[in-house]
């Protein structure tokens, strides 16, 4: 069964930074493509980092310099540095792992299992 569950989010005022985590188990991520998704109120999801199975990232272009997507292997988890964050950062935060091994932001649709999400409230 897999599982897939975030965690880190949190409440911060415009410039801070979090790190999100998402923990992996039942499924060999390092094998595929690992994202970073987010959903504002009335927004639909939106693609936020990719991590492949050479370990090649994609971002997108509203965080690119200020978001920072890795792995560790050993704890079997994903992460998300956000920093230099803003009130437009304020969204639903959600871990996905998709069949593919290799991405660059691909469409929603690759991505077979979600975590619950964990919220991000940027406050100006």
């Amino acid at each position: 069964q897999v599982q897939l569950v975030e965690s880190g989010g949190g409440s911060v005022q415009s410039g801070g930074s979090l790190r999100l985590s998402c923990l992996v188990s039942g499924y060999s991520y390092r094998r595929y493509c690992m994202g970073w998704f987010r959903q504002a109120p009335g927004k639909e999801r939106e693609g936020v980092a990719t991590i492949d199975s050479r370990g090649d990232t994609g971002y997108a272009e509203s965080v690119k310099g200020r978001f920072t997507i890795s792995q560790d292997n050993a704890k079997n988890s994903l992460y998300l540095e956000m920093n230099s964050l803003n009130p437009e950062d304020t969204a639903m935060y959600y871990c996905a792992a998709a069949a593919v091994r290799y991405c660059s932001m691909p469409p929603e649709s690759v991505f077979l299992y979600w975590g619950q999400g964990t919220q991000v409230t940027v406050s100006s």
